[in-house]
């Protein structure tokens, strides 16, 4: 069975290794036990179910959330030649029937389904007709209430172990802390000792987080200076933002469509095709658009408002470079972002203990944007893995780093003045008296007679709004977005102003200021030396492109940007040349293999040789 996996990766996936803990996992699952496997987007938790699926004998079913994601997880698979198939509600009553009838006569390797149709006495009654050898649970975070995708009929799930408990079940996730972990293993029956956890780095992705400034111009500075023509995803706070920054794109060149969850749903199908199937789309969505998007040529992912947790925010820029490649993830974020989060949690209906815990959760986002130190650093500690270096090279903080810096008389004077001010007013209005403005607001309120009064002149306008907005992000400060958006001092700024704590800020350069970017990574996501070798892979692309077409596929199920790549760089002249390209495996090789050689024969001059 061991000997088998390897010929599995190799004849199905074209790899001739695994990565990671994949062959660790397999083998663990294939010796018949449960699992949970923890890993990052992008690093192969697919195959860590598919490769037993294929070596054991009988069915694998796996409950996967979404339509888009088992349709397009199952195209993928039939492109490699995998008896592979779905069931739900997008198929008519005749497909659907094919599939049960393929089921019950042992033809298919892999059956994707839905939580709700796994767990009606339907299909519960034909899984006992099966041969059912694997139950796979993708994206089991959803379990959790803790969790940031909670999805209730996920915790019926453990009807599984009830009704099969001779059947392996494996879970698998990119994020879970230790809660989310907990409630899988209790819900899905998996032991403590069954857990894998690989490393959450993503080396491939650039982090870089930037004050607001006009949000809408930095974003199309970003683009036009590092995508001008990829595909990528903008993540918006609301349904209104999407439309208006959909629009902002649309006029500025770009290819964008919305996404999010008011839209019309074949709207929304469509738009979410599209950018499966076709370049250089972005998505501009709330955070209903992702989940599990098996598009491994995302280039990007921008950040337009705070997302509510680190967990979330990993889970989302994680949709970028799954393909290996360089990705960049971004997020621009100020005051009215960091209120707007504390004013939604205030609001939440959620019990108390769920509220503590997503408070403890917003702060330590706050706590990564407002970071002196690596970025990567941060998210991999606040997972629980530790970086042997402290400069990764590749995130805004390492690339341009920046100092912090004793604030604690700053921020004693910030709130006295806003106290002193009856902490009825906002930023602006407190900035000018600690400036010693006399505005006419100031005047009408006397507030040019308070010993506050042009107390904080070592400082701009710009460098307070840098330090109000860190108080408030570590909870010195409230913003009452109900009162015209006033400052109020919250509990714990009173040791702050007897001094019996001291306070260090982040130095943002040129805070508020105009916006500079620095994001680093190249232009394009591959790069080659020489024109003709860039001009063979735009053919390569163009003829993929075409192939795709003809079937109605994504692109990117047919061959990764990074085999082509791969075929730019070694110019196979032969069929056997192709073979050794990871990635490639026999039946694409069969299906494809002559064709993407007559492409690069054809460009080189070379004389091409068929098998």
């Amino acid at each position: 069975m061991q000997d088998k996996k390897y010929q599995v990766l190799k004849s199905v996936f074209g790899y001739d290794e695994f990565r990671g803990q994949q062959a660790k996992i397999i083998d663990h699952i294939l010796s018949g036990k449960n699992a949970m496997v923890l890993m990052p987007t992008g690093a192969g938790k697919s195959l860590c179910y598919q490769i037993p699926g294929l070596c054991l004998e009988g069915l694998t079913i796996v409950v996967s959330p979404l339509i888009a994601l088992m349709e397009n997880q199952v195209v993928a698979l039939q492109q490699l030649g995998v008896k592979a198939a779905f069931l739900n509600s997008s198929r008519n009553f005749e497909e659907n029937f094919s599939v049960i009838k393929q089921m019950r006569s042992n033809e298919l390797d892999l059956v994707y389904v839905a939580p709700e149709r796994m767990l009606s006495e339907s299909f519960l009654s034909l899984l006992d007709e099966c041969n059912v050898s694997l139950f796979a649970i993708d994206e089991a975070h959803c379990v959790s209430q803790w969790g940031h995708d909670f999805r209730p009929e996920y915790q019926q799930l453990e009807v599984l172990r009830q009704q099969f408990p001779n059947v392996p079940r494996v879970a698998l996730t990119a994020t879970a802390d230790k809660l989310t972990r907990k409630d899988i293993l209790k819900c899905i029956g998996i032991e403590e000792d069954n857990v894998f956890v690989s490393s959450f780095d993503r080396p491939n992705i650039k982090y870089h987080i930037k004050l607001k400034n006009n949000a809408k111009i930095q974003l199309i500075n970003f683009l036009n200076t590092h995508h001008p023509d990829d595909s990528g995803i903008v993540y918006c706070i609301s349904r209104k933002r999407v439309m208006q920054m959909t629009e902002y794109l649309i006029q500025n060149g770009f290819k964008a469509l919305p996404y999010h969850a008011g839209l019309d749903n074949d709207i929304r199908s469509k738009n979410q095709e599209r950018f499966i199937k076709e370049d250089n789309i972005i998505i501009v969505a709330t955070v209903a658009f992702g989940m599990g998007i098996d598009k491994p040529d995302v280039r990007f992912v921008a950040h337009m408002d705070l997302p509510k947790s680190i967990e979330s925010y990993y889970q989302e820029t994680g949709r970028a470079g799954r393909d290996g490649l360089s990705a960049n993830a971004w997020l621009v974020y100020g005051l009215q972002d960091i209120s707007l989060q504390k004013k939604f949690l205030d609001d939440s209906d959620a019990p108390p203990k769920q509220k503590e815990l997503e408070r403890q959760k917003l702060e330590s986002l706050l706590g990564f944007v407002e970071a002196t130190q690596c970025r990567r650093e941060f998210l991999l500690k606040y997972f629980g893995e530790t970086q042997e270096e402290n400069n990764c090279g590749k995130c805004d903080n390492c690339l341009m780093p920046v100092k912090s810096f004793d604030a604690t008389v700053a921020v004693q004077k910030a709130l006295s003045c806003v106290f002193r001010t009856g902490q009825k007013f906002g930023t602006g209005h407190v900035i000018d008296v600690l400036l010693g403005k006399s505005t006419a607001k100031v005047q009408s309120n006397r507030h040019d007679k308070l010993s506050t009064y042009g107390i904080g002149k070592e400082f701009g306008l710009n460098e307070w709004k840098s330090i109000l907005r860190q108080a408030v992000s570590i909870g010195l400060l409230n913003v009452d977005l109900d009162d015209n958006s006033s400052l109020k001092l919250a509990a714990r700024a009173k040791t702050v102003l007897k001094g019996e704590e001291k306070i260090f800020l982040r130095q943002d350069k040129n805070p508020a200021g105009k916006a500079k970017e620095s994001v680093a990574g190249p232009r394009k996501k591959v790069e080659f030396d020489s024109i003709l070798d860039q001009e063979l892979f735009d053919k390569l692309k163009q003829h993929r492109l075409s192939i795709a077409r003809a079937q109605g596929v994504p692109p990117y199920v047919i061959f990764h940007d990074s085999v082509l790549a791969q075929m730019v760089l070694n110019k196979p002249k032969h069929i056997y040349e192709l073979r050794k390209i990871p990635g490639i495996g026999e039946v694409k090789l069969d299906r494809y293999g002559e064709s993407f050689l007559d492409v690069v024969n054809n460009s080189t001059g070379k004389i091409i040789l068929k098998r």
